[in-house]
């Protein structure tokens, strides 16, 4: 799944360890996802979403 989680989270100057321990989860997880590697379960794409103030659909795309 596409998304634009690098972009959002670049954009905020967060690193990947940041927003992996807002989220937590691990930092490889917040790469894998960004990677296109790993499709987040449905309440991680929603703790995302929230944690950006944003809607899932903001976040992936197919």
């Amino acid at each position: 799944m596409r998304n634009a989680l690098k972009d959002i989270r670049t954009a905020r100057g967060w690193s990947q360890s940041e927003l992996a321990e807002r989220l937590q989860v691990s930092r490889q997880t917040v790469n894998s996802i960004e990677n296109g590697r790993y499709d987040p379960s449905l309440p991680l794409a929603f703790a995302i979403a929230r944690t950006f103030e944003l809607t899932i659909e903001d976040i992936f795309f197919p």
